[in-house]
């Protein structure tokens, strides 16, 4: 369908955008600004990504899913700095597929995870493109003054954990192409988990005194370890067979030939939004019963030592991983 002319773009804002702005802060989608006012005793935490057609999310991917997916990886960045989730800027950049039909998509997907997650839009743009089709949003949040969680807190003696399971963003994407042999309700599930992964934020706030560091695993396990661990000035070893894994990957894992490389892409394939985190002795039982508490999945995969970079064993040998994750190159 062809590309809503610019007269629509005011339509959109009207009758699609508008109903989702803040009631209070957004000016009704009219002033070009949003104008929020402070929280006392809380710091305004903000982040921002983008997603690209063709590159975060596939050129037949329904626009609803597209649109939680945007708000989701940046609700997860939230979440692994303990913040609660306030509301959003929007750019929307439409390719000549999104028609009338598409951009009540979006903004069906976008109201429901307003719904779901307690935020609204406060504002934003949007422009027509040539394509590919793009969008961005800017998440805020808010964190009590000086406890916003980093991944600079890493020490030596330290456990690491990770919440959910690995692995399955990728393979969710590979579900999506057609490109996996299983059961369609097992491919369903791994197509439906990259397509909409689920943000840990009561985990992330819930955490925020326990552990050390914590960031999300978008990059994949191994790459955002590695991020993890620059930034603390240490080192972590990770033991690649307690990776946690799903009903759907532990299907797909049992039918590989080489165990060990079939592990090297769980960890390094992206997009899970799984929360990993160091955790110092002394807390991992609190740790533990909040995770029990909340019905999540929470493993513990290594452990914080000194030095540089990331180790990964399998079945206590070294396993050498050229390629740690995605890379925005």
């Amino acid at each position: 369908m062809p590309a809503v002319d610019a007269a629509g773009e005011f339509e959109t804002i009207e009758k699609l955008l508008r109903p989702l702005a803040h009631p209070d802060y957004a000016r009704g989608l009219a002033d070009d600004v949003a104008v929020l006012p402070s929280r006392a005793g809380f710091d305004l935490v903000l982040t921002k990504d983008a997603i690209v057609e063709g590159v975060h999310f596939l050129p037949d991917d329904p626009l609803d899913t597209v649109a939680q997916k945007l708000l989701r990886a940046n609700l997860s960045d939230l979440a692994s700095k303990g913040a609660e989730p306030f509301g959003y800027l929007l750019a929307c950049h439409w390719s000549p597929r999104c028609g009338w039909p598409e951009r009540e998509a979006f903004a069906a997907g976008l109201a429901i995870d307003q719904k779901a997650f307690g935020i609204h839009l406060l504002g934003g743009d949007t422009v027509l493109t040539p394509g590919p089709a793009s969008f961005s949003a800017t998440l805020l949040g808010w964190v009590p003054k000086g406890d916003t969680l980093s991944r600079r807190g890493a020490r030596p003696g330290e456990a690491i954990y990770v919440t959910g399971t690995i692995g399955d963003g990728w393979l969710g994407l590979q579900a999506a192409q057609g490109r996996l042999s299983l059961e369609p309700e097992r491919l369903e599930t791994l197509a439906e988990r990259y397509r909409r992964p689920t943000p840990r934020l009561a985990f992330g706030v819930a955490a925020r005194d326990m552990v050390s560091a914590m960031m999300d695993v978008s990059d994949g396990l191994i790459a955002d370890l590695g991020h993890l661990a620059r930034a603390s000035g240490v080192s972590v070893s990770v033991t690649l067979e307690t990776t946690p894994r799903s009903a759907a990957a532990q299907a797909w894992f049992e039918n590989r030939i080489d165990p060990e490389a079939a592990l090297e892409k769980l960890v390094t394939g992206g997009d899970d939004y799984e929360l990993v985190m160091t955790v110092p002795i002394k807390e991992e039982a609190a740790l533990k019963r909040e995770a029990d508490r909340q019905h999540l999945r929470l493993t513990r995969i290594g452990e914080v030592v000194a030095g540089q970079g990331v180790t990964a064993t399998y079945l206590g040998r070294e396993v050498l991983i050229a390629r740690a994750g995605w890379t925005h190159d």
